[in-house]
């Protein structure tokens, strides 16, 4: 009994064990329904390769992609109050903020970072939906504005991934005051002669879509992004009437005159690039050294000084 005790049933339960296997190994597309192995996802940048449904990245990921050598200095980005209308709805404002920093590892919505895109110098924004929907409120705004000091600073283009659901409710008439002041900077950004290209991503809506986002000087979208201020649905209830199909993705919005082009995630880079440096040989862009830890350079775009 012994034996069968020590020596055979422990290695019985050993080779019938279930195996401790990682939760994330394999993704449901949400369009198409296949799964898919998550190294295989990574590797072709969150598209689908059955159907070539482009989920949502990260902030790095999207970073990552785009920066020569994925190298790139991110900005330390002004603080701002945290919750100036001491809101509340079923859960405190600041209950959220704290769920979704838990959640995405970041402060708020927004990231900003320079570095080289071919060689050319490049400011570079990005929106993270998975931040309370990516809404636009004071840090938001501050992003936009440090980021367009920062690209005169360093007379370089400035690229913007928008993903918003819209403007934060719980920061009221302060996050849509951000809607002018981004505009303002935008605006300043253009009369410095320097780029403003924006990548409209899934989803870009609401206030989002009725400032910065629609500012560019090129428009790009991503396949299939839903972009509009109100949605197909609140439209289509105000209107009784049935809404033609792929009404206000991006392929809709090109053939109707509101996008210069649809890029595919993988070309994302190399278009992003070749319009650079096209518009860089005709502005005669000089790009300002900067330092490897870029926080000089931030200090003083944020500053404003």
């Amino acid at each position: 009994m012994n034996w069968l005790t020590n020596k055979v049933l422990p290695k019985f339960r050993q080779l019938t064990a279930k195996q401790d296997t990682p939760d994330n190994l394999w993704v449901k597309c949400p369009d198409c329904g296949q799964m898919l192995f998550h190294n295989d996802l990574q590797a072709n940048q969150n598209v689908c390769t059955h159907c070539d449904y482009h989920m949502r990245v990260t902030p790095k990921e999207r970073f990552d992609a785009l920066f020569d050598e994925a190298k790139y200095d991110m900005i330390e980005l002004p603080n701002v109050p945290l919750d100036p209308l001491k809101f509340r709805d079923s859960k405190r404002y600041t209950e959220r903020l704290k769920d979704a920093r838990n959640k995405t590892g970041d402060v708020d919505a927004m990231k900003v970072a320079h570095g080289k895109l071919d060689g050319n110098p490049a400011v570079v924004a990005v929106q993270n939906f998975d931040f309370m929907g990516g809404s636009l409120g004071l840090a938001v705004g501050e992003a936009i504005v440090a980021a367009t000091k920062l690209a005169i600073l360093q007379k370089a283009p400035l690229i913007l991934f928008s993903a918003a659901g819209g403007a934060r409710m719980q920061e009221g008439i302060l996050s849509l005051m951000q809607m002018p002041r981004t505009t303002v900077a935008v605006q300043r950004l253009k009369e410095s002669r320097l780029p403003f290209i924006v990548v409209l991503t899934d989803p870009t809506t609401g206030g989002v879509t009725a400032s910065y986002a629609m500012l560019g000087d090129i428009q790009i979208a991503e396949p299939g992004a839903l972009i509009c201020f109100a949605g197909p649905r609140v439209i289509e209830e105000t209107i009784r009437e049935t809404l033609p199909d792929g009404f206000q993705r991006a392929e809709f919005l090109l053939d109707h005159g509101m996008l210069d082009m649809v890029v595919h995630r993988r070309e994302m880079r190399e278009t992003l690039s070749r319009i650079i440096s096209l518009l860089s040989s005709k502005l005669k862009l000089a790009p300002v050294p900067v330092k490897s830890n870029g926080k000089k350079a931030a200090e003083k775009a944020a500053s404003g000084k």
